[in-house]
């Protein structure tokens, strides 16, 4: 019996249809059969399901002896599937890499749910994909648990089609559900489905491209079988009829039935104009049968359901064309109101680049918004190292806390932003600068860039749409242009900057300034941190920080953290870092799991870092960083297909990794459990990463950028690297103790004073001379 039973329909779909089945079959989950429907096709269809037939013994092929329609094609597919879960897939639509993997984990982690709703997304026949604008109900809150449609009523909002949803096939068949016959056959199946499920769960990750054909789609071809809509919500309604228990859904459906007639008829694709009166006609006597006195609606829609069901001919039109002129009489204004400010503030901006340039100024910014980053560290040393210049940090008022005092705080878009902007000759960014910002003669500005480079960026990802959506290249080459210093933290990060961001900069690879605070912070300061951090004594603790997801709008965490926790026992506590714009925490604050991604109350990674004792994460840069702490690292890889197929990688952490590798949440386990997560082979794993990405971070890179782009010091000048074997940052506070290093899970007490910040001395430690110097790369093209 395979997992999933895929129907795929097919029917004049010839020229989509191999693309479609070789999504199905390409799947890294392979635990399913293809059932192809031949609606007696006048194409090659039959041919094209043949050839895969013939290729791979998971497709079976179903030839229909007459054209039935999409509804009874699905049902044919459906009375000779053996899988668990029954998906549908139209003809002419594809299933996204990893989707059936993570349908498969989905369903396992939610405890095989009647129905799993997940998301899709639209492709236009130019190739521009457009994710579901109703996405958000997608949300998986509650993790592992399912709920009922009167837990999360706002399913019924999505788009009622049968290929967003994999269903049990007991309890279809438990249902007797079927598809019917016409156009609209979806509607009398979903809802039914929805309504009656025990058990739904959701799945926030686009799994289906539903192709958007230029012409020859069943639903945009006028025609006279559009009128069958009406006939689909009787049957709903009828479904109703005969289960009482699920009356309570007839104000939800009435409503939904509204929309979807209106919709049908202000679409110009779907009726003749001929028809339009009578699709009117029949619409208000629908809604009249089936209306449910005081069905809460918005008042935009109650207005458009009363004059669908009371209004004379001609009265709906009227709306739309007085919304149609109200929504451009309010976006004139809107846009209006919009130009005027954009145009003071313009015109102010000029006025300011006309007046002498400050060259005691510095403004810095980070795409995390609090204060930190590399252009925190920058910012701190230039306060310690040129006091001559007066600092400013532009973020959005609610990261103003985060500013230290003596730093004056800048909110974007403010008048004194672009004063700033235009008058102060330092600007340093971790991203891409305002794009009003035009550089000018003996401005000086410094992007640090994020971190090393391990995933695609830059011009790479112009092959790889799901990670580049809303990405202006044309814009990211001319912020580029205006750079006059990026820094680099390794040869790769040099080498990869310097071709995905071509321009004529001068590359500093002289270590990355945030981790300095990494290499200068002392046992103490660890005993701190962990105090106030509220870690308990004697525990090992583990940082997870993943990536974010491009292909997800939800940042599903991979593992569940209390089930980890509690499998490793109470010797471990789980430090939860959600990604940057991940919208909300990675797992609940309880027991020996603490969540930390609240960046207004936990501002430093760098914090969080130096109060672990180990790093679990995927493809984050923030392995580079950790590296330098000479402390344990685990990767966990569970969707490495999927990342490799979305992001795209430049380094192969599978053949060279900082660390233990685990890739699911049993091999984690097991790596803590039995110690390989600090064993031998670890550690020399760790020190042929930390040789190859962390060449120069020794405590003063920040100094080193300062000195030669502030002060104007030449290379010969800076402050030697201290080697590798010479560097002594502070231990963890397990790892420290070397009398009980040798079992696995054994701690030492580490007497904790409250105290929330690192300290940043204000003279560094002496260095070691090293035989090479940092490196210095000048008009990098």
């Amino acid at each position: 019996m395979p997992r999933f039973s895929v129907i795929v329909p097919a029917y004049r779909v010839q020229a989509y249809l191999h693309a479609c089945l070789e999504s199905v079959l390409s799947q890294s989950y392979p635990d399913l059969e293809l059932i192809v429907v031949d609606d007696c096709s006048p194409d090659a269809c039959a041919e094209v399901i043949a050839e895969f037939a013939a290729r791979d013994p998971r497709v079976r092929p179903v030839h229909l002896p007459a054209n039935g329609g999409l509804g009874p094609a699905r049902n044919a597919g459906m009375a000779r599937a053996r899988g668990d879960y029954l998906v549908f897939l139209d003809g002419d639509d594809t299933l996204t890499p990893g989707a059936l993997a993570a349908v498969a984990g989905r369903v396992e982690e939610t405890g095989e749910p009647d129905v799993l709703v997940y998301d899709y997304a639209r492709v236009a026949w130019t190739g521009e994909a457009v994710r579901n604008q109703a996405a958000a109900h997608l949300t998986e809150r509650g993790a592992e648990q399912p709920f009922a449609l009167t837990d999360r009523p706002g399913l019924l909002r999505l788009l009622m089609v049968a290929w967003n949803k994999a269903v049990r096939r007991a309890y279809a068949e438990r249902g007797g559900f079927a598809f019917p016959p016409g156009y609209y056959e979806d509607t009398p199946w979903t809802y039914p489905v929805l309504m009656r499920a025990g058990t739904i769960a959701t799945l926030d990750r686009v799994c289906v491209h539903y192709r958007q054909r230029r012409s020859g789609s069943i639903l945009g071809t006028p025609s006279e079988r559009h009128l069958d809509v009406f006939d689909q919500y009787d049957r709903v309604f009828a479904f109703l009829g005969t289960h009482p228990e699920l009356s309570r859904w007839r104000p939800a459906l009435y409503r939904r039935m509204a929309d979807h007639l209106v919709a049908v008829y202000a679409r110009p694709d779907r009726l003749p104009r001929a028809l339009r009166p009578e699709f009117l006609r029949r619409a208000r006597v629908h809604c009249r049968r089936h209306r449910v006195p005081g069905a809460p609606a918005a008042p935009p829609a109650r207005l458009r359901h009363a004059l669908l069901r009371l209004g004379p001919p001609g009265a709906y039109d009227a709306l739309r064309l007085a919304a149609a002129v109200g929504r451009r009489i309010r976006g004139l204004g809107r846009r209006l109101r919009t130009a005027t400010r954009t145009g003071a503030l313009c015109l102010h901006y000029r006025l300011q680049r006309a007046l002498p340039l400050r060259a005691d100024r510095a403004v810095f910014a980070s795409a995390e918004g609090g204060h930190g980053g590399d252009p925190g560290a920058l910012e701190q040393a230039v306060r310690s190292l040129a006091p001559h210049l007066r600092t400013a940090w532009a973020a959005d008022p609610a990261h103003h806390p985060t500013v230290p005092p003596g730093t004056r705080r800048l909110t974007p878009g403010s008048a004194a932003y672009w004063t700033a902007l235009a008058r102060s000759k330092y600007l340093v960014h971790d991203a891409p600068f305002d794009p009003g910002l035009r550089r000018r003669r003996g401005q000086v500005l410094v992007q640090t860039q994020a971190g090393t480079p391990l995933a695609h960026a830059g011009l790479d990802l112009q092959e790889r749409p799901a990670a580049s959506v809303g990405t202006d290249f044309a814009r990211l080459l001319a912020d580029v242009d205006s750079w006059n210093f990026v820094l680099s933290a390794n040869r790769h990060s040099t080498l990869t900057w310097e071709r995905v961001h071509p321009g004529r900069y001068t590359t500093l690879e002289y270590g990355r300034p945030r981790t300095d605070v990494l290499q200068r912070a002392t046992a103490a300061d660890v005993a701190r941190l962990r105090a106030a951090l509220g870690i308990p004594e004697g525990t090992v603790a583990i940082l997870y920080a993943p990536v974010a997801r491009d292909h997800r709008r939800t940042q599903h965490c991979a593992l569940d953290l209390q089930r980890v926790a509690g499998r490793l026992g109470p010797r471990f506590t789980v430090l939860a870092r959600a990604p940057l714009g991940h919208g909300g925490p990675l797992a609940e604050t309880r027991g020996r799991v603490l969540d930390v991604s609240d960046v207004r109350e936990h501002p430093s990674l760098a914090a969080l870092c130096l109060a672990s004792d180990a790093l679990v994460t995927d493809w984050s840069a923030l392995m580079c960083d950790y590296a330098g702490l000479d402390r344990p690292i685990v990767l966990h890889t569970a969707d490495a297909e999927v990342f490799e197929a979305v992001r795209g990688t430049y380094v192969d952490l599978a053949a060279h990794p900082p660390g233990a590798v685990a890739r699911d949440e049993d091999e984690l386990v097991d790596v803590f459990v039995s110690g390989h997560w600090r064993g031998a082979r670890s550690a020399r794993l760790r020190a042929a990463f930390r040789e190859r990405f962390c060449p120069w971070d020794d405590g003063r890179a920040a100094e080193r950028v300062v000195r030669r782009v502030v002060l104007g010091e030449p290379e010969a000048a800076l402050p030697p690297v201290v080697p590798l074997a010479d560097r002594h940052p502070a231990p963890s506070a397990t790892l420290a103790a070397t009398a009980l290093a040798r079992t696995p899970s054994a701690t030492v007490p580490h007497p904790a004073v409250p105290h929330p910040a690192v300290p940043h001395p204000a003279a560094p430690p002496p260095a070691v001379p090293h035989p090479a110097g940092p490196r210095t790369v000048t008009d990098s093209r």
